[in-house]
């Protein structure tokens, strides 16, 4: 009798940046569990809005049921954070599957979004916000 080898489950990770937003995505073949920072994405994002946001690369693929995604995130606020974790989870799934680019790309999954919070200048009270002028 052949014994049938089981073959290694294949583990996809990839990083995913907004703002200061840092998401390091796993994603693994299973029943569909989605854990950010070992807490429940609605628990941890606290709005359902951004639970869609980062749910929505799986709804395109149709990948909703197939895959267990685990997700680190750090710097930023919720909104980033969401944005990041979007971004890394579409580039795993490149990389469980690179047919799926286009459709990512045209949802703007892929797009890394580099505005960030400009850096105060000296002799101003923000970035560009100037004191009052005075003639004297």
């Amino acid at each position: 009798m052949a014994e049938e080898q089981e073959q290694p489950q294949r583990i996809y990770r990839a990083v995913g940046r907004r703002k200061t937003a840092i998401a390091r995505v796993r994603l693994v073949p299973g029943e569909g569990r989605y854990v950010i920072n070992d807490k429940d994405p609605l628990h941890y994002l606290g709005v359902r809005r951004l639970e869609n946001a980062v749910r929505q690369p799986l709804r395109l693929v149709d990948g909703v049921r197939r895959f267990d995604v685990s997700v680190k995130v750090e710097g930023g606020g919720v909104t980033g954070q969401a944005g990041a974790i979007a971004q890394g989870l579409a580039r795993a799934l490149i990389q469980h599957d690179p047919e799926l680019r286009p459709v990512l790309k045209r949802a703007g999954l892929l797009t890394r979004d580099a505005r960030m919070k400009e850096r105060k200048k000296y002799g101003l009270k923000r970035a560009r916000k100037a004191p009052q002028y005075t003639k004297r």
